[in-house]
């Protein structure tokens, strides 16, 4: 009797255990097939870009010193003189044969000292009543048409790569960036050091500082190919490698890298226009590693 109550009262475990059709009507199982499924996601989501052509500049980089191409040294033509009026100072940009200073004669009377040629007068020594001689300093020092070169030293490999009008962009301390134009490349380098001189003229309106300092971009060429952005390339001890992705998984491609620029990278080897590339690589993706690739225009959305 009391066997028969307790069976009653606990039914068999089978009976407690839900069929498989309850469960799904329930949502609490999911068919294996589902696992199965093609269209389903796998792996990782990475954003991934197409590998695209560019084209680099090929640069020489130069620094120097902002030196006047030419100065003019203004002095009286005859010895005895004295200052009598300073018409102009350093600093003053001025024409040709515009009077710069009033001078009186030993025997009496004033001659004027005026400016052989056009340009920025650099220096002055004219002083009122100071005696004034064509031997002696100069009154005024005149870089003629404000003309300026920066001289840099440039390595004996990048010397050949240098010839006369190339474009260069100049940065001077004091006065920003402004254009330039090679005008002179050595022929001959410092036996010791093995640097060669270039000459880079300086088109600005701008008021330039003699002995300034400055560096100067050179291009010298250009290279185009495939191109990458830096972050699309990982640096290791087996050499330069890209992650490209193939039927939904990681494939790691050995790369050549050429030129550089605005965080893009040239691929000379290794990577073919069209690939698609993980932009950002790591190492937590290995060669096989199954991923969702989104492109990165897709994801900005």
């Amino acid at each position: 009797m009391l066997m028969t109550d307790l069976a009653a009262l606990y039914p068999s475990r089978k009976s407690l255990v839900p069929s498989l059709a309850t469960l799904l009507c329930l949502g609490l199982a999911t068919p294996s097939l589902a696992a199965d499924d093609p269209d389903a996601p796998r792996g990782a989501a990475v954003t991934v870009l197409k590998a695209a052509k560019s084209c680099f500049d090929r640069v020489v980089e130069v620094a120097g010193i902002v030196i006047p191409r030419e100065e003019t040294s203004v002095r009286p033509d005859r010895p005895g003189l004295k200052v009598a009026e300073i018409m102009a100072d350093a600093g003053d940009t001025v024409t040709a044969g515009q009077a710069l200073a009033r001078l009186t004669l030993p025997e009496g009377g004033t001659v004027q000292v005026t400016a052989p040629v056009a340009g920025l007068i650099s220096a002055s020594t004219a002083q009122v009543g100071a005696v004034a001689s064509g031997r002696g300093e100069a009154l005024f020092s005149i870089l003629a048409r404000s003309e300026f070169d920066l001289v840099g030293l440039v390595p004996t490999q990048d010397l050949g790569k240098l010839a006369a009008n190339q474009t260069a962009r100049i940065k001077i301390l004091g006065a920003g960036e402004v254009d330039g134009r090679v005008r002179r490349v050595a022929s001959t380098v410092e036996p010791n050091s093995q640097l060669g001189q270039v000459f880079i003229s300086v088109t600005t309106t701008r008021k330039l500082l003699a002995n300034s300092s400055g560096r100067a971009m050179i291009k010298t060429g250009q290279s185009c190919g495939v191109a990458v952005p830096l972050t699309a390339v990982l640096y290791g001890n087996g050499g330069t490698v890209v992650q490209v992705i193939r039927r939904a998984r990681v494939e790691t491609k050995r790369v050549e890298v050429g030129l550089m620029s605005g965080g893009q990278v040239e691929i000379r080897e290794g990577l073919a226009e069209g690939d698609i590339v993980v932009a950002r690589a790591g190492a937590l993706l290995r060669e096989g590693d199954p991923v969702r690739p989104v492109t990165a225009s897709a994801e900005e959305k």
